[in-house]
């Protein structure tokens, strides 16, 4: 359970109807099942303990009687146990009848959650068994022993930081108003539901649709246990269909009609980032509530969770080609409602052949497309140095003419040196001021270009870039509009692929093939034989691991120690613990390093839920200092 991680279970035992002698024996059997795997929380379906299609049974004193025997077995199986169990049956208090959830731990009943909404409709009849559940916890007497019983009870680990659990009943998922908005409200990070929901066609889109947008919508782990086999067929059929979710995405689920248990990982640590981060979670409800505390050992949480290796791409073909669409359409509409403003109908672009300038040219091309201007009016501007190569040369003029634009070719070798000569520089000294002094160069051709036809100079820089500070001040750091401000390195990559592949023209297609198929460079150093001599992943790391860090660091809120274990999860077998060790320490030095660099941006659009615009999601001074995080990279070893 360290870095946040807590696994969970959800269980679901074969039982038998109105029998809790023989239910208690299984749900202990599958207790000891899910202990041995390493679960935390282990939930059980309601009313397991009896079954919940027993009818007017539950009427029946003996029935309660064994029920009540049934949980102090299971209460005693806990002993020494080093779980949160839940466990559902029915309770008699006061003269009433309540479907209840019993919390235990280490060998006790820490407390009893009744069910708040009673379904009485279609197939339900709960209402001629069970009353309605209080909702402010009241003192229960249950084996010689009182503890709290009501809806309003939030179970604490207080030695887990982040764990907070409450629980809800089947139908209170179901409801306008769960109980669960109120105790999420309060500060739980994880529900539970103990539900015997019954298969009709469909049905299980629709609760998986609860779960996911509950979990959403209450920025928390959702750990919904479902009863299966064994309940009564009488009338209906019960799947098991069991799901685990955190924030709106689906950990776990199980294959409905089978009796089995699913397992996931929840991150609490992420959950209570999440809802710092998010202002207007809400206020705290009115209602009162009761803590109960309980301690767990803390321990290493032997991951099953999956962590995406590239974050920012959506894996499923379908959805990839959606999300590429989608980021073509932001980009061109934010660029289009910028030249609207200005009354521009000429836009001026440099064109290198690599991936960030091709991509801002495909944009600018829908832009203009959207505005109905003619794609002349686009000026792509080719600027050959002492790096450029045949091949990025080439695929820049053929680009810029299948295209239609207008393509103009500046070199600026004389221009650099005789610069060089004025501020004394050996041309022969390959160091930053050689390679800067270019960059520098091409971005004043490109201003005063601009000048000259009344456009807009069109930014090709990149998000992964930015975080990295992989721009020189002043040179490809400036622009007029950023259009890939947004957009990090891999996903570019797709963006580019997605428009080769849907642009119905073979011979755009071809060209933006063997751009995909060049090597990221700035191309600021000669090239050796008139191949590529300056490889920037070579320099500063692979782009594939540097927008996992940034999008872990960012939207998940994740420490270095943290990133470092699921990095060396996600890329195992691709880059050695030590690789990923080395550009973790190097990402984290340069992205407080080069802030300044950030702070100071042209606009451009935000097209996901990372954006690093001063102006928007990262409010970050640039002379932050890095020592903290810094020290926990030092550490890992």
């Amino acid at each position: 359970m360290k870095q946040g991680f807590v696994k969970v279970a959800a269980v679901t035992p074969k039982i038998r109807v109105a029998d809790p002698v023989y239910n208690a024996e299984a749900i202990c059997e599958e207790l000891g099942k899910a202990l041995n795997h390493g679960a935390k929380l282990i939930v059980f379906p309601e009313l397991c303990l009896t079954g919940y299609t027993c009818g007017d049974l539950f009427l029946q004193p003996l029935l309660l009687q064994k029920a009540a025997e049934g949980l102090g077995t299971v209460a005693k199986a806990t002993a020494g146990k080093d779980a949160l169990v839940a466990v559902g049956l029915p309770m008699e208090r006061d003269g009433k009848l309540y479907n209840v959830a019993a919390l235990l731990q280490n060998g006790r009943v820490l407390g009893f959650v009744p069910k708040k909404n009673i379904p009485s409709y279609a197939e339900f009849y709960e209402g001629r068994h069970f009353a309605q559940g209080n909702t402010e916890p009241v003192d229960f007497v249950f084996d010689g022993v009182t503890v709290p019983f009501g809806t309003n009870l939030i179970f604490s680990c207080s030695n887990v930081p982040g764990l907070s659990v409450a629980c809800e009943i089947c139908e209170d998922l179901w409801v306008a108003n769960p109980p669960g908005t109120g105790h999420a409200l309060k500060g739980a990070t994880v529900l539970i539901n103990l539900s015997a929901s019954n298969e009709t066609v469909g049905k299980d889109e629709y609760r998986e649709m609860l779960v996911k947008s509950a979990s959403a919508r209450l920025l928390c782990g959702y750990v919904y246990c479902s009863a299966a086999e064994g309940e009564s067929t009488q009338d209906l059929v019960f799947g098991g269909h069991n799901i685990i979710a955190e924030n709106g995405t689906i950990l776990s689920q199980a294959k409905r009609f089978v009796c089995e248990s699913n397992y996931a990982d929840i991150d609490v640590q992420k959950i209570t980032t999440e809802r710092r981060r998010m202002g207007t979670f809400g206020q705290e409800p009115c209602e009162t509530y009761r803590t109960v505390s309980f301690t767990l050992q803390v321990g290493e949480t032997m991951l099953e969770r999956k962590f995406d290796s590239s974050p920012f791409v959506p894996q499923n073909t379908e959805k990839r080609q959606k999300r590429c669409e989608e980021i073509l359409s932001i980009q061109s509409y934010g660029l289009k409602k910028r030249m609207e403003h200005v009354r521009c109908k000429n836009a001026v672009i440099g064109i290198s052949g690599g991936l960030d300038s091709t991509l801002a040219l495909l944009v600018t091309v829908r832009t203009f497309d959207l505005l109905g201007l003619d794609r002349k009016g686009i000026l792509a501007v080719t600027m050959p140095c002492f790096g450029t190569t045949d091949r990025t040369y080439d695929n820049a003029c053929k680009l810029t003419q299948t295209l239609g634009a207008t393509l103009k070719e500046v070199d600026i070798r004389d221009a650099v040196t005789g610069h060089f000569r004025d501020i004394g520089h050996d041309s022969s000294q390959h160091d930053v001021t050689y390679e800067n002094g270019q960059a520098r160069e091409r971005t004043q051709v490109l201003m005063d270009l601009a000048n000259k036809v009344n456009g807009l100079v069109i930014g090709t820089g990149d998000m992964s870039e930015l975080a990295l500070g992989w721009a020189t001040y002043n040179g490809d750091h400036m622009s007029m509009y950023g259009v890939n401000a947004g957009v990090p390195k891999t996903l570019i990559r797709h963006l580019v692929k997605y428009y080769a592949d849907t642009c119905a023209n073979d011979e755009l297609s071809a060209v933006l093939e063997d751009v995909l198929d060049t090597p990221v460079s700035p191309e600021l150093l000669p090239p050796v034989d008139g191949v590529i001599s300056q490889k920037t992943e070579d320099l500063v790391g692979p782009y594939e691991l540097h927008d996992f860090f940034l999008y872990y660091m960012l939207r998940c809120g994740y420490s270095p120690a943290k990133i470092y274990r699921i990095a060396c999860l996600s890329f195992a077998g691709q880059y050695g613990e030590e690789t990923i060790l080395k550009w973790l320490r190097n990402f984290y030095r340069r992205f407080f390093q080069q802030q300044f660099k950030r702070s100071c941006l042209p606009d451009g659009p935000k097209v996901g839920s990372v954006a690093v615009s001063p102006r928007g999601d990262l409010r970050m001074p640039s002379d932050a200092c890095a020592r903290i995080w810094l020290e926990e990279a030092e550490a890992i070893s």
